[in-house]
């Protein structure tokens, strides 16, 4: 099953999107500029062979919801993220806040 709800942080529209597989939920968090996502992102992939899109991204490890991924330390954060002051440890929210 998947799910898109909007979600307004500070007057700021993004999109959720949860995905249900087996075993495993995949969460995302996005808008225009960037998003952020659960353990599932390879943040290394992203640095490293996908670095010329320049992708803005940051990962939440042990998130099982939406409400969990916003509140959780982002683990890493792209090399693109970084760029707008995006950093590990800091909130979902507050990654997301930087996006706008």
């Amino acid at each position: 099953m998947v799910t898109i709800e909007p979600i307004m942080i500070k007057g700021h529209f993004f999109t959720a999107i949860v995905v249900q597989l087996p075993k495993t939920t995949l969460l995302t968090i996005s808008n225009d500029t960037g998003y952020i996502m659960c353990g599932a992102l390879d943040v290394g992939l992203l640095n490293d062979r996908l670095a010329d899109r320049k992708i803005i991204a940051g990962r939440a490890v042990g998130v099982k919801t939406i409400d969990e991924l916003l509140t959780a330390p982002l683990e890493s954060v792209t090399y693109e993220a970084h760029q707008l002051g995006i950093s590990e440890g800091m909130s979902g929210v507050e990654a997301l806040l930087r996006m706008v």
